[in-house]
């Protein structure tokens, strides 16, 4: 997998608040009236396979429902590929997860296992389209056959399809806020977000997730598809905020000054476009295009020359040579 993703996506989601906004934000079920978050436990995940390699890419919390440990495995998946086998691969990650707790007698008071919710946030530029369920991966068995195949579904959380809507709703979200600035976005919806993210984390709780969200966001920004965005290494979420506020305004006033120039250039080409044709009668498509792209001190140097030049070659060397 990629590593482009993973290291700053495991570090947001090592925080609490950020697993908490995640389940609040994107998982919509009366259900989770019933967690305790103030119990919200980061669990050991590494596992090991039959084939003896660590499982890094997930990250496994438990949380208190009903006076019992309710597992939330979060596979975070950086793939640019859809993987048509993840509920297959779900399937192993949790039996690794049960066959961990069995060994280390983490099972409830009753002696069952407990229960796991098994989440798959991806944030590919594609759009997910593997089956969600083990049994869309498996051909249609005998009757007597069907109750004994095994069973799994996990909850997708595909970033790259949320909508506006669902964001809107989500003002103070603090995931929601990771989601849209993973999406290309002008720098003034950067700026916007980033902001308001600084300002909904002032509160002492956010301390640990400020400084994680500043670590993400700088790596987020500089892999900006529009407008990538290169700030120093900074852990302070406000200091990168007022950083980021002064290069955006820095480039918006680079901008303008641009854009005059550039139109300024314009008009200057428009007039000597006029005097040429009044000397020359209609101008050939090559002197247009010399024209359209000229710099200020190639205008100059024909502005000065279209008084005396007996003709267009003179004032911009011959023409291109046809085809």
């Amino acid at each position: 997998m990629p590593a482009h993703h993973d290291t700053g996506y495991k570090l947001l989601f090592s925080d609490p608040l950020m697993v908490r906004d995640l389940l609040l934000g994107f998982v919509d079920d009366p259900w989770l009236a019933r967690l305790d978050f103030s119990t919200l436990e980061l669990v050991n995940s590494h596992y090991v396979s039959e084939d003896l390699r660590n499982r890094a890419d997930d990250v496994v919390w438990r949380v208190r429902a009903d006076e019992r440990w309710v597992y939330l495995y979060l596979l975070i998946e950086f793939q640019s590929s859809v993987d048509r086998f993840m509920a297959l691969r779900m399937l192993v990650y949790v039996g690794l997860l049960y066959q961990d707790l069995v060994r280390r007698k983490q099972l409830g008071p009753d002696g069952l296992l407990p229960p796991v919710l098994p989440i798959v946030l991806y944030n590919g530029e594609r759009r997910w389209k593997a089956p969600v369920e083990l049994e869309a991966l498996l051909p249609k068995v005998p009757v007597f056959l069907a109750p004994l195949q095994p069973k799994m579904r996990y909850l997708l959380i595909d970033e790259g399809a949320q909508s506006a809507e669902t964001f809107a709703r989500l003002p103070r979200n603090l995931v929601a806020a990771i989601f849209q600035l993973e999406q290309p976005q002008t720098l003034e919806a950067v700026q916007t977000i980033v902001t308001e993210v600084e300002s909904a984390t002032r509160s002492p709780e956010y301390a640990t997730a400020r400084r994680l969200i500043a670590i993400w966001l700088r790596a987020a920004l500089r892999r900006n598809r529009k407008s990538p965005i290169l700030l120093p290494e900074l852990d302070d979420l406000q200091e990168l905020n007022s950083m980021l506020s002064q290069r955006i305004e820095k480039w918006a006033k680079e901008f303008q000054a641009e854009g005059k120039r550039k139109g300024r250039l314009e008009g200057e080409a428009r007039v000597l476009e006029r005097q040429l044709t009044r000397r020359f009668g209609d101008l050939p498509a090559w002197v247009r295009e010399r024209l359209g792209s000229a710099t200020e001190a190639q205008l100059e140097t024909w502005t000065e020359a279209v008084l005396d030049a007996p003709s267009l070659s003179a004032i911009f060397g011959e023409p291109p040579a046809p085809h």
